[in-house]
């Protein structure tokens, strides 16, 4: 199996994607890209939210012009997905995209798939064959019964073939289902046969809520196998929710940047006399807030806890901490109880003493 650590590294436009490169994390807008300012937005929200490489549709001409007043505007490497029309991919090329998105099984014949080939190599331009579950071939579905690993990998070998013959190996491969185990079995099965790097995900992972759970899973699963050099979380909602998961999964398997905060709070129960849920969201936003303002001198561990229980413990293992009683809180600082404060604006005090400690 090539791992990550081995997998031939790609580069598109500043950033290297495989051999040994730190996973990436990707996602795509969801507004018009004939508009180019709405466009931008979007863009700009991404990269302020850790986004590190942005994907764009192109449906038609207009919006593959488009690409190229997104471009000055933007700071990361910009993919053009593409669909049908190999002529798209050829004029995104030329308006400075930095990926081309295509499936080569439908784009026409091989003459197509050549003259996209030919204009990304001479561009130093990389290609990913993007295969979802909702795309394999006819004749695959009926050989295997279905969108299943065995025939999601056949149709990204046979896609992978077509640029190989093409004299072409700038190459990303993505072969995502809606399902988590059959993702997790076609990456695997990639892996063992190709060196070319992964983009990682679960195709269609739904809301907010369920496709954050889905995604966290896949992800989680796919990636602890050692592969995947690249990754989008899949939501239906706002893309900036999509970078915020895939962030918080690169760092639960520590993989992803520092993390200045490591906050841990405690799920409540009968014995809790405060209003934890409240104080613990107000906290977890305050350090958010203070950890994008790039404030902290060094990485912070944090709890908060509701109860006498687990609670004291808890707080004494972090750099400072809440221990909740009845109406009341106790702030520790490296296993030392520092302070009693009120219940009644104990986030504010307590973010308050993070802010004094542990920041510039």
């Amino acid at each position: 199996m090539f791992r990550r650590n081995e997998t031939r590294p790609v580069k598109v436009g500043g950033v290297v994607i495989g051999g040994g490169s730190p996973v990436t994390v990707q996602s795509m807008t969801n507004t018009d890209t004939r508009d180019a300012a709405a466009t931008v937005r979007q863009i700009l929200e991404l990269e302020d939210a850790g986004c590190e490489i942005i994907r764009v549709a192109v449906p038609d001409s207009e919006a593959a012009e488009a690409v190229r007043e997104i471009k000055k505007k933007i700071h990361i490497p910009l993919v053009c997905d593409i669909h049908f029309d190999y002529r798209l991919a050829i004029k995104c090329v030329e308006s400075g995209a930095d990926k081309i998105r295509i499936n080569p099984g439908n784009i026409g014949p091989f003459e197509n798939t050549l003259a996209v080939t030919k204009k990304c190599k001479a561009a130093g331009v990389p290609i990913r064959i993007g295969v979802n579950s909702g795309s394999v071939e006819k004749k695959l579905l009926e050989k295997y019964g279905g969108p299943t690993a065995q025939a999601l990998f056949e149709s990204a070998a046979g896609h992978v073939k077509l640029l190989e013959d093409a004299d072409f190996r700038d190459i990303v491969i993505s072969i995502k289902a809606s399902d988590v185990n059959t993702s997790l079995e076609a990456y695997r099965l990639t892996a063992e046969r190709f060196d070319y790097p992964l983009h990682v995900g679960i195709t269609e992972a739904g809301t907010v809520r369920g496709g954050t759970i889905k995604s966290c899973v896949g992800l989680g699963a796919i990636l602890s196998l050692g592969i995947g050099d690249t990754i989008r979380v899949s939501l239906t909602g706002d893309p900036v929710e999509e970078v915020r998961v895939a962030k918080d999964v690169l760092r639960a398997l520590s993989l992803g940047g520092r993390k200045m905060v490591d906050f841990t709070s405690c799920p409540t129960c009968g014995r809790t006399e405060v209003d934890l849920i409240t104080v613990a969201g107000t906290v977890e936003e305050g350090l958010e807030k203070m950890e994008k303002e790039g404030v902290f001198k060094r990485p912070v561990k944090v709890a908060v806890m509701g109860c006498a229980v687990n609670g004291p413990g808890e707080a004494r293992e972090a750099d400072i901490g809440l221990a909740g009683g009845k109406g009341c809180f106790l702030i520790f600082e490296n296993g030392e109880i520092v302070e009693k404060i009120d219940e009644d604006g104990a986030a504010e005090k307590f973010l308050a003493c993070v802010r004094n400690k542990f920041t510039r």
